[in-house]
């Protein structure tokens, strides 16, 4: 069953969800996160305490909204717009990563967010 989080930037905070699988689960597990983002294009990404190897869901095919860990930094990805790798309007991370997750309320709305040093994310309590 999917974990319903929040995600927490300057003065906005987004729902979003963290997927049934194991590699989220390990996600689940070390929330709350507290981190710096970092910017890559319209994509904020930072590292994790969470290590694991791609998976069934990896690709380069995400999409606006899309969470996802990427391996090889031991990062967590929230894609929100075009990245450096676009051609178009849909984002294109550096690398594959595994689909943890989807941000549930408007994720274009991050854009007013750059430049923000802290980020935060909380799994929400039923």
């Amino acid at each position: 069953m999917p974990t319903n989080i929040k995600i927490v930037i300057n003065d906005i905070t987004l729902k979003a969800q963290l997927f049934d699988t194991e590699c989220a689960k390990k996600i689940v597990n070390v929330l709350p996160i507290e981190a710096r983002p970092n910017e890559w294009g319209d994509e904020f990404y930072f590292p994790i305490p969470v290590e694991f190897g791609l998976d069934e869901t990896a690709t380069i095919d995400v999409n606006t909204g899309d969470i996802g860990y990427w391996p090889q930094g031991s990062c967590l990805a929230i894609f929100f717009g075009p990245t450096p790798l676009s051609t178009g309007n849909k984002p294109v991370p550096a690398g594959k990563v595994n689909i943890v997750g989807r941000v549930n309320d408007d994720p274009k709305i991050l854009v007013h967010t750059k430049g923000a040093t802290k980020i935060t994310l909380i799994e929400m309590k039923d």
